[in-house]
């Protein structure tokens, strides 16, 4: 059986044998996840998470990121996975066709809060939980994303049911049985981007995957026959003509998805099918020195995969705003940075930009090929008032890939800016040195004190934001 096979890979994964880049991938995306974590605590989608919750959650060891709570691990998972997408700031993985660190981290942290477990524990398990998800992913894409699953959610499931499960020391045989319940679990739609449910999608299934684990942990699991039995994961989801799940195996670790192609790192708070053509006009920009007096008209043509959930003329909220790519490119032009504080529901009907948006349009690259990877492209065509045009192309955005990096020192930045709110910015800082040396660190548990000691309350971040 599939599933039996993949475990006995998951459990006799070596993180010494993984190749440096892997490791130092590994953690930073623990610190970009985190930062994104503590900044996405203080939106509306977590907030009401938590309220929902507010009579279930129980006393625990986990990290409630951005407040002074810990609770149970798996409502901490659940609260830390809406976190860390509410931002829409969180990396991609290009294979998984979504976003690899989200499903596995929040709930590997709250594992091995509860476990005690050090940092190289955790990244072990991390590295081997993207790589079952990535692998899944290269199996069933690009069908699955097309046909509306939410990748992040639907593979992420088996990447923190993998995650936990190698964290929790379960050998061969329990790990399947935690795949196979994670595939009982798997869900999320994209008929719900662009709403607080997509970020939901992310707390549930890092929840879900710890589930997983620890139920299997009990004995407790699935079929072994959970993806290729015919009425299992690969039949409902996709169709079996549409699945190549030979490659699950056949490129385990070949390479590890954490090298080739790599995570990409976000520079922009919103999906990131809205990149390439936010770096294409931001280029422009730059190059041309344009305003939103001078530019008549922007067009931008897109891959017919990226377009579809990306094509909202008329956001009427800050959630709806991240999948809009004529909003997203109505602000790069008229600030020269697309940033968090864009997306509230009250700058989304900013009459300036709206304005500005009335002469922007986004079609679908009627030269696309569907049955491609090289699905990450944009073009951007500008019309000046003076009746000049200008023409970008972006293959892929910055921080896509290894051959797209974002800019030295953006990573950092990033992370302050996220973390500090919640931090301060000693206390970003001091997260920031621990996160990059975490596999040095003997308990995580040191980190979760760390961070609640020095996370503000409301009323301390406002008191510092008063005039002198």
């Amino acid at each position: 059986m599939l599933l039996e096979r993949l475990s006995e890979k998951v459990f006799a994964f070596d993180l010494a044998q993984c190749p440096d880049e892997a490791v130092r991938t590994a953690r930073e995306a623990v610190l970009d996840t985190a930062g994104v974590t503590l900044a996405g605590a203080a939106t509306d989608s977590a907030r009401m998470t938590a309220r929902a919750l507010a009579g279930a959650i129980a006393p625990g060891p986990a990290l409630v990121f951005g407040t002074r709570q810990t609770a149970d691990p798996l409502n901490a998972a659940l609260l830390n996975g809406v976190a860390s997408h509410a931002l829409d700031l969180d990396d991609c993985s290009n294979t998984m066709g979504g976003h690899p660190s989200v499903p596995v981290l929040p709930a590997l942290w709250a594992c091995a809060e509860a476990q005690g477990a050090g940092g190289e524990q955790m990244l072990a398990a991390y590295v081997v939980g993207v790589e079952v998800e990535t692998k899944l992913g290269r199996a069933v894409n690009f069908h699955h994303y097309d046909i509306g699953w939410h990748p992040t959610a639907t593979l992420g499931t088996f990447g923190a049911a993998a995650a936990c499960a190698r964290l929790l020391g379960l050998d061969a045989p329990r790990i399947a049985m935690a795949l196979a319940t994670a595939a009982s679990m798997a869900s999320g739609i994209k008929a719900n981007f662009g709403t607080p449910i997509k970020p939901f999608h992310v707390g549930q299934t890092a929840r879900n995957g710890l589930l997983a684990a620890l139920l299997a942990r009990e004995g407790m699991g699935g079929s072994a026959a959970a993806l290729e039995h015919p009425q299992g994961f690969f039949a409902v989801y996709d169709g079996v003509a549409n699945v190549a799940p030979e490659r699950i195996l056949d490129e385990w670790m070949a390479p590890c998805d954490l090298v080739d192609p790599g995570i990409g790192v976000k520079r922009h708070p919103c999906c990131a099918s809205t990149h390439p053509a936010v770096d294409a006009l931001l280029a422009l920009r730059e190059a041309h020195g344009l305003t939103p007096d001078t530019v008549a008209a922007v067009r931008s043509f897109t891959h017919p995969r990226r377009f579809r959930h990306t094509n909202r003329p008329d956001p009427r909220s800050g959630l709806e705003g991240k999948f809009s790519v004529q909003y997203a490119l109505a602000r790069a032009l008229r600030h020269g940075v697309v940033s968090i504080e864009h997306f509230s529901d009250a700058a989304v009907q900013d009459p300036e930009t709206r304005a500005i948006m009335a002469h922007i349009r986004s079609e679908a690259d009627p030269q696309a090929v569907m049955e491609t990877d090289e699905h990450f492209y944009a073009d951007v065509e500008v019309v000046l008032t003076s009746g000049r045009v200008l023409r970008q192309h972006i293959d892929r955005p910055l921080g896509r890939d290894r051959a797209h990096p974002l800019p030295p020192g953006a990573l950092e930045a990033k992370f302050l800016d996220c973390a500090g709110g919640a931090l301060g910015r000693e206390g970003a800082e001091w997260l920031m040195a621990e996160l990059l040396r975490i596999d040095a660190a003997a308990d995580v548990r040191h980190l979760t004190r760390g961070i609640l000691a020095r996370t503000r309350t409301p009323s301390e971040d406002a008191k510092d934001k008063e005039p002198a």
